[in-house]
């Protein structure tokens, strides 16, 4: 029997409504045709990420930015005048801005120093070096300074410097206190003749021995100025000592016959070399001239690096550390799902034996939950939620506060029959 033959029927097709999940691979196979943005596995873009880590390192490039503008002030707006004592660019009443100003004037090349090793180098045949009060100097600084071709001037030197500038003719004397009164040079050196009357402390003495030492404003047998002329190579040179140096400061140059002696002493050349010694110079002069082996261990800029290096290393503490504050949220690189997290959050709670802690968070949770079903408003006080949970389930006002604000539970059977009966309570009022 021959079969007979089946026509064949119109395919069948499905319904038009959209497939969310095909589209999905449609887009997945044609990304041409997708606009949105495409996301990593932690759902953050790239966008997103740049955000992130300008959020984090905003306050750090602010920081950077601020230090950078203040190095750069520094460097463009250096002060004009120094707070240095005795200084020729001070201005203020311990300085001695005037004098060297008056002196400029007057023609005379004023060239200030902070370093022995450059005013040895400055100080030759001709020149007068005027060294202010130093306590700081190296022996080896000291016997340069004192065998300088130039006329020198000491101002409140010390007796090491005193003695070493005159061969041992000149000492200091020991507690030597100021003038009462102008007193008269008693000396016949010109520039004492016209600086008149003066009141200076008296702390120079001529040694037992010592010839051709001139002293000045003499009270006793002590001087307050000692001038001694010495050999200087192939010339004669002199050595003049002044205990007192406020002579020459702003504050008291006007006063007496200051101005005169100051300019008597600092102008007889044309070059004025002017020595303020730096505490942290270690320089001097061999023996042919050259300088000395210590002469560029420290830079002039060595202490503002040094300062500035300190701020650095302390404000970079301040900022890095470790501040007592509130817990600060950080985003999750992965989403952990709610039954993790509790039972992580149990087995911490358990392992610290924090059961006090564990149960007032299970406490804290049903009386949300029931307060919430119960429509009780999250401002009201203990005893309104105690009422109506008392209402709704009908028992009694004492054990509803004893299971949601009773005392922690002393072990873990305690702990486990707490969560049970919290949860009994819960059915209670969802049934209610």
């Amino acid at each position: 029997m021959t079969p007979t033959p089946v026509p064949a029927q119109a395919p069948i097709h499905a319904p038009t409504t959209p497939d969310p999940a095909r589209e999905t691979s449609a887009a997945a196979v044609a990304p041409d045709a997708v606009t949105s943005p495409v996301v990593t596995g932690d759902g953050s873009s790239g966008r997103s990420r740049t955000a992130h880590r300008w959020r984090r390192a905003r306050w750090t490039v602010l920081v950077l930015a601020v230090l950078a503008l203040v190095v750069a002030v520094l460097a463009v707006q250096r002060p004009v005048t120094s707070t240095t004592p005795f200084a020729p660019d001070n201005a203020q009443p311990n300085g001695a801005r005037a004098v060297a100003q008056v002196l400029g004037r007057q023609g005379v090349d004023v060239r200030h120093v902070t370093h022995v090793a450059d005013a040895v180098a400055a100080a030759g045949p001709g020149t007068t070096l005027l060294v202010t009060p130093a306590t700081m100097l190296l022996p080896e600084q000291v016997d340069a300074l004192a065998g300088v071709d130039a006329d020198l001037v000491l101002l409140g030197a010390d007796d090491a410097l005193v003695r070493a500038a005159t061969d041992g003719a000149v000492s200091r004397v020991p507690g030597a206190t100021a003038a009462v009164s102008a007193v008269a040079p008693s000396c016949d050196l010109p520039l004492a003749g016209r600086a008149g009357d003066l009141s200076l402390t008296a702390g120079l003495q001529t040694e037992p021995g010592a010839a051709g030492v001139t002293l000045c404003w003499t009270v006793e047998d002590a001087g307050a100025l000692a001038r001694v002329p010495a050999s200087a190579g192939d010339g004669e040179r002199t050595v003049t000592a002044v205990d007192d140096p406020s002579f020459v400061t702003n504050g008291s140059v006007l006063a007496d016959g200051n101005a005169a002696l100051a300019l008597g002493l600092l102008g007889a050349h044309d070059t004025l070399v002017w020595l303020v010694p730096d505490p942290l110079d270690i320089s001097s002069t061999g023996e042919n001239g050259s300088p000395s082996a210590g002469a560029g261990v420290l830079p002039p800029w060595a202490g503002v690096v040094g300062l500035w290096a300190l701020l650095v290393v302390l404000v970079a503490a301040v900022w890095r550390a470790r501040r007592l504050g509130p817990l600060v949220a950080e985003e999750l690189p992965v989403v952990v799902r709610a039954a993790e997290t509790t039972r992580g959050r149990g087995r911490l709670y358990r392992r610290t034996r924090s059961r006090g802690h564990a149960a007032a968070g299970l406490r804290a949770a049903t009386a949300e939950t029931v307060a919430r079903r119960l429509g009780v408003p999250r401002s009201a006080d203990a005893t309104v939620l105690t009422d109506a949970v008392a209402r709704a389930t009908g028992r009694s006002t004492h054990d509803v506060a004893d299971l949601l604000y009773g005392p922690p539970p002393h072990d873990d059977d305690a702990l486990t029959e707490l969560a049970r009966r919290l949860d009994t309570l819960e059915s209670e009022v969802h049934r209610s």
